[in-house]
């Protein structure tokens, strides 16, 4: 090793991967490094090494040498979690076996040791691992310092001698100077017990940053973490401006008395070899009969499945080329076998057809995998390459080896099953996930200073909304948003606290704040994954990857993408429905329904297309009713021109076009006619691209891969070498010089916005398979989409609005006919229309089961497990057979009453689950509400009489329906209560089931709200920021807030019918007059204001929300537009009891707007129209409320 010309390097760094700790970034530590001329640098974050891998690329290429270490927590037994820490110590590996090590010991930190969220090791476990690894006994907080400054000078010579006896000649003592009062006697007392047992000293800064100027930015990054202010961390005395990247100058001014220390740090790198991190992928072996080899096995695997799979096709009327077949399953075995990847489809295919196997829906497939025959065989994909020209090449490329990798989708809710029985396969410790790295972003990051700053939420809330955002998710940096906001520079101009918020932000902004678990990727490794990458616990028993999904592979690990799609568990849903119905004989199955459908391609032509898979924006809506799809080839190229960059170059609507004859379709030349028509002349698919230059320009498959790929990154040298190569080739098949270039430009130009075939068919797949669902299962559908977005109330609400307009009765929780979830219940009913689709138009439903959707008692608030457990209890006879309950008292008498109280049933009765009982009797819902205290009462003392074993007073009348015919008859029902308006008992709706489910407080006003408003809740999403909206709904949840200038602020949920937003209100609205009054009335209103689109850093997908620049009454509006209020009464109704009601309740809301009558007659036919009634009223939801009491819904009109 060549002799470095450096007097020190540093040996003991805290990278920003000590999280919320270390501000340095890896890759300017080794720019520092190097700008220093050290010839070495380590790192050595705290109880990881998050960054090892990027750390040895980036110091590899900067020609700098990495040092891979880490500073780890002892404690006196990991075992014992009842034992405190004792202090640190730093690792570093001195080659291949030290680095393997130290991975080993920090995770068995996390594995074993974890406790109070400390990772910790102990001495056995040093001395286990001691082979390969310098110690150093780290900063003041080392195990060695701390015996020294809690106990004094011998406990720490006796700590230093158990290190001493474990690494011997690697041992070094570590001395520090930070400028603490601690640091020069401490280092004393170290020298001395150093020399004492020869054990030679270095120097360290323990940076934390850069340069001091960063001081102040690291320390409030320590305060985010630890939950403390700026003012609190400083009257602490914790941190330093000392602990900083010090040039090899620096140090040796520093520790001027003892120069040895600072060149000790050479003689450490002197000891230091070669490392590295990377290794070449590595997958575990699949378990096989001995004897067996996975290519034998492979081979026989496809082989028998592909015959499997010619059943199905001949079943379904399809005869397959098995000849063509049989040749393309050969090539692409071949190509697996020679690149060395059996194993890994042997892996895969084997835990999807577990998955199916045990009730797990597994996606059609995803990706470049989707191309694969061997694969298809397999069923790891469900969709057949050939006959849409899926290619192989596309997923794996002979001519560029790397690593095949589907991603597989599984239903959400049980994914998890899948990756506990891979686990229970390969063994625990050698299954886990890998990291992913949250950062702190522009918003957060001025949200979290501000805090530590002392800065209300408030107004740190306000500073971060004024940052724009560019994309889902994405915000501009600070810097950035200083440049183009003017709002936010002229606060950091203007407000010196501002500016030291954002300046000190800016300094910590993108660093890392925590690590988490990636949502999808899985590796599994040959024997425990800490032999090969060190590992975190961010819960018991479940192991994580301490490298990120690029560097985990780079490690030699092979990864597996688990993901998660709702749709698969909405379509599970609904298949499990469908096959309930009263009316279904055979097994209903959704990978066999055809994919020529009239009644599902008429409903993808009309647009209709909410709760169908990708198609639910009203852009894709819009799409899919210009481009009338009448093939599933037209559903997979419009699933990928939909995306931002065909869209740009508006090719999606030249393809609409060429479809319906408005263009010409053209080919760029007759030869490529075959790939380019079902498209119709327009480049869509990547794969496209590879086969033109194969047919044209003579390209392998392989070859036209890279072609692709070279294209997308549009390298121009790569380029011109591409085109020379196509145009050879074109001009040897016949083709002129000018047309070869000219195709390649148009390949070059189309490659850009090209997509992956391959993906777009497998999603087109589930899009069709939905499509399908609700064209003619639509009931089934909707209440699947329910019950998977159970938890998400807006979008509850808009599925129940959809059900709806689809004609679908909705219907409240029922005690004797709900479930846990949301079901579908059915009524058969006489329908003379054909069988087809039951769906024919938007709220015209035909099916003949007229199914119903039935809420759940499940969401019911206040109704706990237990109370459910004895309701289901009672409603089951011993035989299985259900035994309903006739009423309330039934219900009250039955039930264990100690489990199910008065609030379960109050609960029960305002949700209107006793709906199906009572209204059949006459018995309305504020008639059972009354009826409580006593149906309680004699439930109690029936329940009291079986106790002792006496006869009640009912068991004396004989059989049960004897009993029951009592109850009713002995008047137990209150009489004179009135019925609640739809007002009130939709309120109490909400109050118990967190939803509107008999109809919506605005449902009366929906014309007006058609009339008055441009936008609903439903379509805000598709709007463009800062879009001008008018529209109507109801107040939730108003509230006001303080803002640090003294000022109001005001916060509200608007809902509607479709669902409900934010609307946030500024000072200066909430300070006009009346503006306050109107949102706090309790009567719809009308918002007059603009669209804000504002993403969250932790959460991307956040609704948009409303900024409100003025708002009046909605009755206010009807004052001023309504013509006449119209009552449409019938006379058999009327009395003079009645008018008399009416005439005052007319009386008590005076207004401006006249009232006509309309009296109907609907046994002789005919109808009157009074117009001049003499009153004159206020059209006030109160006024509507008392109408609808008085007569029901329905009578009342506003003209």
């Amino acid at each position: 090793m060549t002799e470095p010309d450096a007097d020190f390097v540093h040996l003991h760094v805290h990278s920003e991967l000590t999280m919320l700790e270390g501000a340095i970034r890896i890759g300017e530590l080794v720019d520092r490094a190097a700008e220093m001329g050290m010839p070495a640098v380590a790192l050595t974050d705290r109880a990881n090494m998050y960054g090892a891998v990027q750390f040895h690329r980036a110091a590899t290429a900067k020609g700098i040498k990495p040092i891979l270490g880490a500073e780890l927590t002892l404690s006196e037994s990991r075992l014992d979690k009842s034992k405190p820490t004792q202090g640190h110590v730093v690792l570093l590996a001195k080659n291949q076996e030290g680095y393997q090590n130290i991975v080993r010991m920090v995770s068995l930190g996390w594995v074993e040791g974890l406790a109070g969220g400390t990772p910790r090791i102990d001495l056995e476990v040093l001395d286990e691992h001691r082979e390969g690894v310098i110690a150093l006994t780290a900063c003041m907080a080392g195990y060695v310092p701390q015996e020294i400054l809690m106990k004094g000078p011998e406990a720490g010579a006796r700590a230093l001698g158990e290190l001493h006896a474990i690494y011997g000649d690697d041992l070094f003592v570590e001395l520090e100077d930070h400028g603490f009062a601690e640091n020069r006697p401490l280092n004393q007392v170290l020298t001395e017990l150093a020399q004492d047992r020869n054990i030679p000293l270095v120097a360290t800064n323990c940076c934390h940053f850069l340069e001091r100027s960063q001081a102040h930015g690291q320390m409030a990054l320590q305060c985010i973490g630890q939950s403390v202010s700026l003012r609190e961390m400083e009257a602490m005395h914790h941190g330093s401006s000392e602990m900083y990247m010090k040039s090899p100058a620096q140090m040796l001014e520093l520790f001027g008395d003892r120069p040895d220390a600072v060149r000790n740090t050479m003689e450490v790198l002197r000891r230091i070899g070669d490392v590295n991190p990377l290794h070449p992928p590595k997958l575990p072996r699949f378990p096989l009969p001995e004897g067996q080899t996975e290519d034998d096995a492979l081979r026989e695997f496809s082989k028998r499945g592909l015959v499997e799979r010619f059943a199905e096709m001949r079943k379904l009327g399809h005869e397959p080329n098995e000849q063509e077949y049989l040749e393309r399953l050969q090539i692409e075995l071949d190509v697996i076998i020679s690149m060395g990847f059996p194993g890994y489809f042997l892996i895969v295919q084997d835990f999807i057809n577990w998955a199916k196997k045990n009730g797990v829906p597994v996606g059609p497939g995803r990706g470049s995998g989707a191309g694969s025959l061997v694969a298809y065989a397999l069923r790891i994909t469900n969709l057949d390459p050939l006959p849409y020209g899926l290619l192989f090449e596309r997923f794996l490329n002979p001519e560029r080896v790397s690593m095949p990798d589907f991603d597989v989708d599984f239903c959400m809710s049980n994914r998890d099953r899948v990756i506990d029985y891979v686990r229970d396969k390969y063994g625990q410790h050698s299954v886990g996930q890998i990291a992913t790295f949250h950062l702190l972003k522009s918003k957060s990051v001025v949200r979290d200073v501000g805090r530590v700053m002392g800065v209300t939420p408030q107004d740190s809330g306000r500073l971060a909304g004024l940052i724009p955002e560019i994309g889902p998710g994405k915000s501009m940096s600070i810097a950035e948003a200083l440049e183009n906001e003017p709002r936010f520079r002229e606060s950091y101009d203007n407000d010196n606290e501002i500016k030291e918020l954002l300046d000190t932000a800016q300094q910590i902004e993108n660093l890392t704040r925590h690590a988490g678990m990636h949502a999808a990727g899985v590796v599994i490794s040959e024997g425990p994954i800490w032999d090969h990458v060190p590992v975190f616990c961010p819960e018991e028993g479940v192991l994580v990857t301490q490298y990120h999904k690029d560097d985990v592979e780079a490690a030699g690990l092979v990864k597996f993408d688990f993901l998660g799609l709702k749709t698969l568990t909405v379509i599970d849903i609904a298949v499990d429905l469908i096959n309930k119905r009263p009316d279904r004989s055979e097994p209903f199955d959704v990978d066999a329904i055809p994919l020529d459908d009239p009644a599902t391609f008429a409903l993808l032509q009309s647009g209709e297309t909410t709760n169908v898979f990708q198609l639910e924006s009203q852009g894709m809506q819009g799409l899919f009713k210009a481009l009338k799809p009448d093939c599933f080839e037209d559903i997979v190229a419009a699933v990928a021109l939909y995306r931002p960059g065909p869209m740009g170059a508006d090719m999606h609507t030249d393809f609409v076009h060429r479809k319906h004859g408005r263009q010409k379709v053209e080919y760029p030349d007759p030869s490529l006619e075959p790939i380019l028509a079902d498209t119709r002349g327009v480049i869509v698919y990547q794969e496209q691209v590879m086969q033109i230059a194969r047919t044209m320009g003579g390209y392998t498959l392989g070859g036209a891969d890279l072609l692709r790929r070279a294209m997308g990154k549009k390298k121009a040298s790569e380029m011109e070498k591409q085109k020379t190569i196509f145009v050879a080739g074109a001009t040897e098949k016949g083709h002129t010089k000018e047309k070869a270039e000219e195709v390649f430009d148009l390949m070059a130009f189309f490659a850009g916005y090209g997509f992956n075939k391959s993906h777009s068919a497998a999603y087109a797949l589930i899009t069709y398979q939905t499509a399908y669902l609700k064209a003619h299962f639509p009931a089934e559908l909707c209440c699947a989409t329910m019950t998977a977005d159970k938890d998400k109330s807006d979008k509850v609400v808009r599925t129940v609005a959809e059900a709806r307009d689809l004609g679908i009765t909705v219907l409240p929780p029922s005690v004797n006919e709900s479930a846990i979830d949301f079901t579908v219940v059915y009524e058969p009913r006489d329908v003379k229309t054909p069988p087809g689709r039951p769906v024919s138009e938007k709220g015209e439903t035909r099916d003949p089961a007229g199914p119903a959707i039935r809420f759940g008692l499940g969401g019911l608030k206040g109704v706990g497990g237990a109370a459910l457990d004895a309701l289901f209890e009672e409603r089951k006879a011993e035989d299985g057979t259900e035994q309903p309950f006739v009423d309330l008292f039934d219900f009250c008498d039955r039930v264990d009453l100690r489990r199910v109280n008065k609030n379960v049933i109050e609960a029960l009765v305002k949700s209107g689950a006793f709906d199906s009982i009572h209204e059949p009797m006459g018995v309305h819902r504020a008639k059972t509400m009354a009826a409580i205290p006593t149906a309680l009462e004699r439930g109690k003392q029936a329940a009291a009489d079986r106790a002792s074993g006496q006869t009640s007073l009912f068991g004396l009348l004989g059989s049960e329906e004897e009993q029951k015919s009592f109850t009713r008859a002995g008047g137990t029902f209150p009489e004179n209560v009135e019925p609640w308006d739809s007002r009130e008992q939709l309120k109490l709706e909400k109050e118990s089931l967190g939803f509107y489910v008999s109809g919506h407080p605005l449902d009366r006003y929906i014309q007006e709200l058609r009339r008055f408003c441009n936008a609903t809740t439903e379509n805000l999403h598709e709007m463009e920021p800062y879009t001008k909206v008018e529209i109507g709904g109801s107040v939730e949840g108003y509230r006001e807030r303080r803002t640090r200038a003294g000022s109001t602020m005001a916060f509200f949920e608007l809902e509607d019918p479709m669902g409900r937003i934010e609307v946030i209100v500024r000072p200066k609205q909430v300070e006009q007059e009346g503006v306050r009054e109107v949102l706090t009335s309790g009567e719809p209103i009308i918002i007059h204001g603009r669209v804000k689109h504002e993403t969250r850093d932790d959460a991307p997908d956040a609704e948009p929300k409303i900024i409100l620049n003025a708002v009046q009454l909605l009755s206010e509006l009807l004052s001023r537009k309504t013509r006449a209020v119209n009552l449409k009464l019938d006379v058999a109704s009327l009395d003079r009891k009645t008018l008399e009601r009416l005439r005052e309740t007319l009386g008590a809301h005076p207004g401006p707007v006249p009232v006509s009558l309309e009296l109907l007659n609907p046994l002789a036919h005919w109808t009157a129209l009074l117009e001049e009634t003499g009153h004159c009223v206020e059209p006030s939801d109160a006024l509507l409320a008392s109408l609808e009491r008085l007569f029901g819904s329905k009578v009342t009109e506003l003209r």
